[in-house]
């Protein structure tokens, strides 16, 4: 005879069981909820450090025979910088996490085309691609269910474009006829002197971005700095005044020669290029096409500026000359630059003339003292897409010089 107390146990018995399924139900959904988001901010954190990665990657894929090495260095150097699993963690990232092509991807549409440098990518790359992954990443709560590690990952591909606006010295360089080329061709050597309104009487003038409110101090911070950024093409500027020895101090910094003294620029703070190689018409009689020698050996080899022996320069005792150890610690990409174009003829009837284009030119040598001749390299304008000279800007434009650009 079946008594009520033997139901009441039989039902206590049911709910039981349907409360342990209940619960590992409710444990799953909370390991949805819990992991899932965790590891969609490892996910969205994985991504910031790829796309850093492709970024700082392609800005170096200038075609130099050590590209592809420095592109490495960058892309690794930036992409550890980032932290994950809730800024807990470094990002890890290796040479073989970066890959470089010159297309965008392969005939069927995916990205068998990259390579590793160690696998054969060509220094003509234009693109990276970083690959960054977290295997093994754990779970908590999701764990109690029998779920296990996953691992996390993130792509993005990088490459340099024309931009809208962009990071240029205060130079201008003097248009000699109408675009494309503006008069000039690739590897000449122009001339200017190192005083206000040389551009007159030369191929470049100075310039001051700011004619309301720049100075000489404006234009020596512009030359210790990457330049003065956000310009586009049809930007007024005006004529530097009389030039100082704080500018020539500056551009002499981007040669690896420095003086001491509190408010000097010095390398941790204003970074030479890879070389302070120089060419006069002494040290190189061909007086054009220098930029291969500049790129290789060159800038490989970290070499040290001269002296004035070598170079018929009237360089400073003052300065100290970096080592090729220093050019290799503290060296930027800081000789090739972009330069706006301008009309200098404009400044006989106007304060100011507008940008016309952007050229990419090459640093030749330091300065003496003001009112010294000045040569650079006229390489190529800087939205060529040989160009070796890329800058920090807006994406976007057609005209404007090349900046590195997200491009998956």
């Amino acid at each position: 005879m079946r008594t009520w107390s033997t139901c009441a146990n039989r039902q206590r018995g049911t709910v039981a069981i349907a409360t342990a399924v209940s619960a590992v139900a409710l444990l799953g959904f909370l390991g949805v909820v819990v992991d899932g988001g965790r590891m969609f901010v490892a996910k969205t954190e994985l991504q910031n450090a790829a796309d850093a990665c492709a970024l700082a990657a392609a800005y170096e894929l200038d075609g130099n025979a050590n590209a592809l090495t420095r592109a490495e260095n960058a892309g690794i150097a930036v992409a550890t910088r980032h932290m994950l699993n809730f800024q807990s963690e470094a990002v890890v990232a290796t040479a073989s996490d970066i890959q470089f092509s010159t297309t965008l991807s392969s005939p069927s549409g995916d990205n068998t085309n990259y390579q590793t440098q160690a696998a054969g990518a060509p220094a003509a790359s234009k693109y990276a691609m970083c690959t960054l992954t977290r295997p093994g990443f754990p779970v908590t709560v999701s764990s109690i269910v029998g779920a296990t590690a996953k691992a996390v990952a993130a792509r993005a591909v990088a490459t340099i474009a024309p931009a809208q606006s962009a990071c240029a010295i205060p130079l201008g360089v003097c248009s000699k006829g109408p675009a494309p080329s503006y008069g000039f061709t690739p590897g000449e050597w122009v001339t200017g002197r190192f005083d206000a309104g040389g551009g007159l009487t030369g191929s470049f003038n100075w310039i001051d971005f700011t004619p309301q409110g720049g100075g000489l101090s404006e234009l020596a911070n512009l030359l210790t700095g990457q330049g003065m950024c956000n310009t586009s093409v049809g930007t007024d500027v005006g004529q530097s005044g009389l030039l100082g020895n704080a500018a020539a101090k500056a551009w002499n910094s981007r040669f690896g020669l420095y003086q001491g003294g509190g408010g000097n620029p010095q390398p941790a703070t204003a970074p030479p290029d890879f070389t302070g190689y120089s060419y006069t018409p002494m040290s190189y009689p061909a007086q054009a096409d220098a930029l291969p020698d500049f790129l290789s050996p060159q800038r490989v080899n970290n070499s040290s500026f001269q002296g004035n022996a070598a170079t018929g320069l009237s360089i400073s005792e003052a300065y100290s000359t970096s080592t090729s150890a220093d050019h290799a610690a503290y060296g930027a990409n800081r000789r090739l630059v972009t330069a706006p174009i301008i009309d200098c003829a404009g400044w006989v009837s106007s304060q100011t003339v507008p940008i016309q284009d952007y050229a990419c030119v090459l640093m030749l040598h330091p300065i003496g003292s003001p009112g010294d001749t000045v040569s650079m390299e006229f390489v190529d304008v800087s939205s060529s897409p040989s160009s070796p000279c890329s800058t920090s800007g807006l994406a976007g434009g057609t005209i404007g010089p090349l900046v590195p650009v997200l491009v998956q």
